[in-house]
């Protein structure tokens, strides 16, 4: 039985326990005479669905608890009672040898190969499908024996005044604790990877020539003599595509869309045509980057460069900062303008009719009081939308390219630390070279930018919501 059919009867089997747990304590005032459902639900110490959900749990979780330590662990047991099962002179006798075996037989169990290369690893084929076969029925009657005993042993503790509530809600909040580290500890592992790699980046490229160096080729030669490996880790004009394209060709783009936007809908719109346009704006944030990627290149980028070439731009290339910058800002409108309407709706509405009591028209009170009043909340909205405008990777593959280019030319081929990081880890690649290893330094510096914008902007969106509610 593979794992996910085990955990679907598991399911079943928790689904069947809540009902019957909820219809047994829905039963223990039966016997007795009650005006109303009310005063016989008050008569237990939780209701029927906390009592469902304890039998339920017991019945579940020690079951699925095995299920994936199984998935863990279980294909290495399998593999090394297979190869234990083998003749001594049929063995693999290293690591790699011993993963190439097993590759070839998991891939003919699996029906992805017809054969192995390797007779040795033919002949284990029926082994491993057995020994498999074995443990999996195994755990599979282990896990129904811990859902049986479990869900018994919870039916059993069913009683008018047992406290069933308490317990799920503790159980709750243990997971939502551990939902909670499990976040935190993530954050914290993925900056000690990225700082543990970018320190062994940073003992062969001097700091100085990343951060300040402006010639951008890491290439390592694989011999001493081999030409065309400069090695050259000078990060500047990455760092100058990712903020000219995502800080400013974007933001001129968004910041002017999102804030007249959010003017209109929120002064101007009449309340229908606000509920129909503001969730067609907002629908812009769903749209997949690779969607906005193929417009960039299929229908932005081929119109740029003409637009370049009819005002005497003779260089101008088919992969440039202006498209994709452009699409950038369409796509992060959503962003600044939902973060917009939402600052200029939470001021106060007495400012405003202040305003219009003195005198004020409409376009006077907008400028001269709710912008004022809502720029905290905006310029969070922008803070955030250029951190996410300087992490996008798609839209400047597609359509701003790979060339490391320090230019403030709009027309120019340039790219941007996203992009190079996909370039250095793309196929298979050696974690020992500095090449590869730039990546780490890269997705570091882009890590701390990032993080600092977003810890600003929420400080300033965070003191706008002090102030006005």
């Amino acid at each position: 039985m593979s794992a996910a059919a085990l955990i679907l009867a598991l399911l079943g089997l928790a689904v069947a326990a809540y009902l019957a747990a909820r219809a047994r304590a829905a039963a223990f005032a039966g016997g007795r005479t009650f005006a109303n459902a009310a005063d016989r639900i008050s008569s237990i110490h939780s209701r029927p669905a906390y009592h469902g959900w304890y039998v339920a749990l017991w019945a579940l979780v020690p079951a699925l608890i095995l299920v994936v330590a199984w998935s863990v662990v279980g294909e290495n047991i399998v593999a090394d009672r297979t190869i234990a099962s083998l003749p001594v002179e049929s063995q693999p006798q290293t690591m790699l040898d011993r993963q190439a075996f097993l590759t070839e037989v998991r891939g003919v169990v699996s029906g992805q190969l017809a054969g192995a290369f390797n007779p040795a690893a033919d002949a284990a084929v029926p082994i491993y499908r057995s020994i498999k076969t074995q443990w999996s029925l195994v755990i599979a009657g282990l896990a129904a024996l811990l859902a049986i005993s479990g869900g018994g042993f919870a039916w059993l503790r069913v009683r008018p005044h047992f406290r069933a509530r308490p317990r799920v809600e503790r159980f709750i909040m243990i997971v939502l604790v551990l939902s909670s580290l499990v976040s935190i500890l993530t954050t914290f592992g993925i900056v000690l990877s990225l700082i543990y790699e970018s320190v062994e980046f940073f003992r062969r490229v001097s700091p100085i020539e990343f951060l300040f160096g402006t010639n951008w080729s890491p290439q390592t030669a694989i011999r001493a003599d081999q030409v065309g490996s400069s090695g050259a880790f000078g990060a500047v004009p990455l760092f100058w595509g990712t903020i000219f394209i995502g800080a400013i060709i974007a933001m001129i783009v968004a910041i002017p869309l999102g804030l007249m936007s959010a003017i209109y809908l929120t002064q101007y719109a009449k309340p229908k045509s606000r509920k129909i346009m503001k969730p067609m704006l907002e629908v812009l944030a769903g749209v997949p980057t690779v969607v906005y990627g193929y417009f960039a290149a299929l229908t932005v980028a081929p119109a740029v460069r003409e637009f370049a070439l009819s005002i005497g731009i003779s260089n101008a290339s088919s992969e440039s900062a202006l498209a994709a910058g452009v699409v950038m800002g369409i796509m992060i409108i959503p962003f600044v303008s939902s973060m917009a309407d939402d600052s200029i709706t939470a001021v106060p509405a007495a400012m405003r009719d202040g305003s219009l009591a003195m005198g004020a028209t409409t376009s006077e009170t907008i400028k001269r009081v709710l912008i004022p009043a809502a720029l905290p909340g905006i310029v969070g909205g922008v803070l955030l939308a250029v951190s996410r405008a300087i992490g996008e990777t798609m839209i400047v593959v597609m359509a701003a390219g790979l060339a490391a280019n320090l230019t403030a030319n709009p027309f120019q081929s340039v790219t941007t630390v996203t992009a190079q990081i996909v370039q250095l880890l793309t196929g298979d690649q050696e974690f020992d070279s500095a090449k590869t290893l730039s990546a780490f330094a890269l997705g570091l510096v882009l890590f701390a930018v990032t993080l600092c914008l977003n810890i600003y902007a929420l400080a300033v969106v965070k003191r706008y919501r002090e102030a006005y509610e």
